[in-house]
């Protein structure tokens, strides 16, 4: 079965932009920041709903990551993460520190768009 949804990140965000996830985080300080309120994060604040891991089309080292997350104050966006030889080792770290019981898979649209 194909995939009806480009095997590009920009393809991914707007898909999930359109379900309601359209904040937009950074890091800094050890936090994920909301790019537009300002709001703080701390990895238990933060709950992994799906995930996407990308390979570069011309250098397969080139990866990363789109992060589909909501907060403990209901604001839903995405984070795009390099990970592998490119990774930024603290905010690595900062998504290891999630905890389990924050990550699921429950909005993944690859999973979760059925016929039936």
């Amino acid at each position: 079965m194909d995939n009806k949804y480009a095997k590009h990140e920009k393809d991914y965000i707007k898909v999930y932009q359109d379900k309601g996830y359209t904040s937009n985080f950074y890091f800094k300080n050890n936090k994920l920041i909301n790019s537009e309120t300002k709001e703080e994060y701390f990895p238990q604040d933060i709950l992994i709903v799906a995930e996407h891991r990308y390979e570069g089309m011309s250098d397969p080292s080139d990866m990363s990551i789109l992060y589909i997350i909501s907060t403990s104050k209901d604001e839903k966006g995405t984070f795009l993460m390099a990970y592998g030889p490119t990774a930024d080792m603290d905010i690595s770290e900062f998504f290891n520190e999630i905890p389990k019981a924050n990550i699921t898979n429950d909005e993944n649209i690859n999973e979760n768009d059925s016929s039936h």
